[in-house]
Formats: C-alpha cells, structure tokens, sequence
C-alpha cells in the first residue's frame, strides 16, 4: 500500500501507472482537465488496452467540460459510460489497472486538486478492495443496483454511514479529522460521545457549533476527508461527515491499517494543524476551561465569607469534642469542620459553574 499526498506527488504516479498497465484502465471521473492524464489514457487505446471511462452526469459548473471530455475521449477509442441521474452527485474518484492495482483518491484530476490542495490518494493491490472497486464500477456503469460486500470498502449512500460510524465508536484515545464541514447529527452525537469518554479530538476543516478543536486549513486549499483513528488506523475517501454526503451521493473511501501510511498521514496532519493558527484555538480553549474555575472560586469565596456554621455542624463539633475526652479542643475541630464545609461548597459551585458556563454558551 502506497500514499499519495497532494499537494507534492503530483501526478506522475497516475501518468505512471496508465502507461505500464498490459489489459485495462477503468477511470471514474467528477473533474478532469490534466492533459498528461487524457494523453496516457489515449496512447493506451493505441496500445491495444480497454479503456473505459465512466464520467459524472454533472457536476457544479462543470457539466459543459464533461461533455467535451466525453466527446474527445468517443472520438480517441476510449469507451464512455455516464453516470445515472437516481443520486445527488457521482462524487467517488478511482483507477482501476488491469484489475490488479486501485487507486482510491480523495483528490479530482485537475490541477486546483492536486497542485493547490491538500488531498490524499490510496494505491493498493489489495485483492478484496479491487475486487469490490471492479464490483462497483460495472454496477454504475451498467446503473445497476451495488450491494456492499467489503466493509473496509465504503460506499455512499450504500454502507458508509455504518462503517464510518463503527470507525468513530472504535476510538479510544485520538481522533484527527480533514473535514470541509462536519454537520451530520448522528456522527456529531458519535463524536460527543467519544469525546465524554476522554478521546482527543481535532478537526482541520469545520464542524457546526464549537464543540470541538478545530482550524482552518490555511496554507492551501482543503479538499481531502480523512479521519486517523488512534494512530493506528485511518480513513481516506470523497465524503465528509454530512448527511447528502452520507445518505445522497455516491462517495468512496477506505478504511487502512497500515502503520507507515498511518504514520505519514500523521505527520501530515500535525504540519498542517501547526500552519493554520492552532495556537489561537487553543489559546481559546485555554479560557474556556479557566472560566468555570474562576467561577466557582467567586461563589466559594462569597459563601465561605458569609457562611456559618449550621446547627447540624455545631452539634458535630460538640459530639466529637466530648467523644474526644479532651483531648481535641472544640475551637479547633470547629476549624476543621468550617474547611469540610469549605472544600464541598467550592466543589458544588464548581459543578453549578461549569453547568452554568456550558448552558451559555449553548
């Protein structure tokens, strides 16, 4: 398994890969206008290869160049499927070799993509991954119905909602998160709760309400949904954390366990969280946590001064200063006493402040 981090690798991999492929190219498109891309695929056809090419229905802005790209790719031998019209957007991007080798990418063909945008692109020969990859390929070109049948595969609207929720519960310590807009209800709930539960989470992109740390990505453009559980495992695909992207579109992903890709991703992220005024967040974040404490201290302040001593705590200090033989002065268990009281009133008006600061902000 191989990672692409865009921007950086460019496209020679991709150029690479369609000119040694010997049987097929099967390439889904949203957007497309690298030349050295339509090239490789057209010298494959004059080699003898089957290229087929199943290209979006629409696509925002766009679908008057999708169907130049079509018409340039009939005319060079390369045969062209469109996408059917039953979803929102056909928003998934792969590259099937020889039926050997995918290339899962979060990433477009273009250039705003993959030279002005983070983005990442999975190559692998995984044989369960290519076969469902083929599986779904020949289903929407031929708009037939797809079944999921690989749960590290995901699939909108088809099983992505399921395993990327299954991936969110599974985290135990950290969470890093690309994503352009998190707004889903149910993955929100997912994340609160993993965050009660005491996992770190961090989100480069954006997230409705600001339950979480979260910054933009600065430096360049965003593009990539990428989700490194645990530093262990991560997820790589086209679909954000958003209901039409969950429910409504055809998006594609993977889920990964391959500790050096893990690792990159990583390391990646941490740049990039350092690059876009994570300090700020933080410096933030840091007030925040100091406002209920400061809080509580003004109440336990305020009731400790005023505060005396109940006649349920009076008849406390009398009863242990006899059971005391006196040995133990009643002025001094009274003091004792008075801090008890001291340490629960600071206590419960340090819960009543974090409940009062949280219901504000709210």
């Amino acid at each position: 398994m191989k990672l692409l981090i865009q921007p950086g690798d460019g496209i020679d991999r991709v150029v690479k890969a369609i000119r040694k492929a010997k049987e097929s190219i099967e390439i889904m498109i949203f957007r497309f206008d690298r030349p050295e891309i339509e090239r490789a695929l057209i010298d494959a056809v004059e080699r003898g290869l089957f290229v087929h090419a199943l290209i979006a229905f629409t696509n925002h802005g766009g679908e008057q160049n999708l169907r130049k790209l079509e018409m340039r790719f009939l005319e060079s031998g390369i045969t062209v499927a469109r996408t059917a019209g039953d979803l929102v957007r056909y928003h998934g991007k792969i590259l099937i070799v020889d039926r050997r080798e995918l290339y899962v990418l979060s990433f477009n063909f273009t250039h705003m993509d993959i030279d002005r945008s983070r983005g990442f692109g999975i190559i692998t020969r995984n044989a369960k991954l290519v076969a469902e990859a083929v599986r779904l390929f020949e289903a929407d070109t031929k708009r037939q119905s797809y079944s999921a049948g690989y749960s590290k595969f995901v699939v909108s609207p088809v099983n992505a909602r399921k395993e990327l929720a299954g991936f969110i519960k599974g985290a135990r310590k950290e969470l890093l998160i690309y994503d352009p807009k998190i707004s889903d209800r149910a993955m929100l709930r997912l994340l609160d709760e993993r965050k009660e539960a005491g996992v770190k989470i961090r989100i480069i992109g954006g997230v409705s309400g600001k339950r979480f740390p979260a910054c933009e990505l600065k430096r360049i453009q965003l593009h990539t949904r990428t989700i490194i559980r645990d530093r262990a495992d991560a997820f790589i695909g086209s679909q954000s954390l958003r209901q039409l992207e969950l429910d409504a579109r055809r998006e594609i992903g993977v889920i990964l366990r391959d500790a050096n890709t893990v690792k990159q991703l990583a390391r990646t992220f941490e740049d990039d969280w350092k690059a876009s005024g994570s300090e700020d967040w933080e410096k933030e974040e840091r007030k925040r946590e100091l406002r209920p404490r400061k809080v509580a201290k003004k109440i336990a302040k305020s009731v400790a001064k005023d505060a005396h001593l109940s006649p349920v705590a009076k008849k406390l200090v009398k009863e242990l200063a006899q059971k005391s033989n006196g040995n133990l002065k009643e002025k001094g268990i009274k003091g004792t006493v008075k801090n008890l009281v001291k340490d629960v009133v600071a206590e419960t008006a340090e819960d009543a402040a974090k409940q009062t600061v949280k219901a504000v902000a709210g």
